[in-house]
């Protein structure tokens, strides 16, 4: 894997739905082989299983294609109802529905603008959360790992984070992340491409090295 500097702000509107499209391609079959009681693992999430996450991802989705959005969407309260709304659904419905949002809502993300662009970082995020609670290898990493770093760069710099340069394994170049200061230099990271998604998603860190100095832990995560 090769995480090359990202040094343009330009955005691809293109970028969320191939990763979300790339994703599917990955995790629906990985769903549809596992057992009932897989879906009642837990996740790194706290509280939620694995049916709850696959809830809220669909739930999520189906609120991008359909447009549909109130004043507190995506907050806990919100996330709590959409979940709670498919408690009589299979747990197969609930990946048809997962399939179908993956599908349908790259088109709808690229037309907003950037404001959803976080919701499919979110997505492939939570599917590295399910491949985790399944014992999976490489749950925050695979081939669509570097689609997924391109959006973070882009989004942390939009959200005005500290500015990190992240020494990732097997890459030649720094990957740029957070809002540029040219008054104060930019924190650093020493590691694999892995665990710095998991520091910007705020997941466990267990088990895992890094180096990282001059940002803390918890200034990096993106979701709170």
């Amino acid at each position: 894997m090769t995480a090359d500097v990202v040094r343009d702000d330009a955005r691809d509107p293109e970028l969320p739905g191939r990763l979300l499209a790339a994703e599917r391609d990955a995790l629906i079959p990985l769903l549809r082989a596992r057992p009932d009681a897989d879906f009642e693992l837990r996740t790194a999430c706290p509280g939620w299983t694995v049916r709850a996450v696959l809830a809220h991802c669909s739930a999520a989705l189906t609120r991008v294609v359909e447009s549909r959005f109130g004043r507190d969407v995506f907050s806990p309260e919100c996330n709590d109802r959409d979940i709670a709304e498919r408690a009589g659904r299979s747990h197969q419905e609930i990946v048809d529905e997962l399939e179908r949002g993956m599908t349908g809502a790259g088109a709808a993300i690229a037309k907003a603008g950037g404001v959803l662009d976080g919701v499919a970082l979110g997505e492939w995020v939570h599917a590295g959360d399910v491949r985790d609670a399944f014992g999976e290898p490489g749950a925050y990493a695979g081939d669509r790992l570097p689609m997924a770093l391109e959006l973070l760069a882009r989004i942390s710099r939009e959200r005005g984070q500290v500015a990190l340069h992240a020494d990732v394994d097997g890459s030649d170049e720094p990957l740029v992340l957070g809002a540029r200061d040219g008054e104060k230099p930019p924190a650093r990271y020493i590691g694999d491409a892995a665990t710095l998604v998991r520091l910007y998603a705020g997941r466990p860190l267990v088990g895992v090295r890094y180096e990282l100095a001059g940002v803390r832990e918890a200034e990096l995560n993106l979701f709170g």
